[in-house]
């Protein structure tokens, strides 16, 4: 069932931030990520939102949780650490 890598995200350092954002498109190809949203103008319609939004397809769950853990995401996870907070979650599709 396809599935939903969302992340909120509030940038912190924004230049240490592109060196990230700048390599997650090559890491999640090979697991079958697409990503729908990137960043981009937000509208808020209810509520408090951070300044950022990340949309990833994936074929499965599996292949999400794949590749949040393969060696090349993992390389580049501590930089988006240090440059924002965040909140990630998968979500299955319907």
């Amino acid at each position: 069932m396809t599935s939903y890598l969302i992340a909120r995200v509030e940038v912190t350092d924004p230049e240490d931030y592109k060196a990230y954002a700048s390599r997650t498109v090559e890491t999640a190809a090979p697991f079958g990520g697409r990503f729908l949203a990137k960043g981009g103008p937000q509208l808020v319609l209810e509520g408090n939102a951070p300044s950022r939004h990340v949309i990833i397809e994936f074929p499965d769950r599996a292949s999400a949780e794949a590749w949040y853990n393969s060696p090349e995401y993992q390389g580049i996870l501590p930089i988006a650490q240090r440059a924002s907070t965040r909140d990630i979650v998968i979500v299955e599709g319907a």
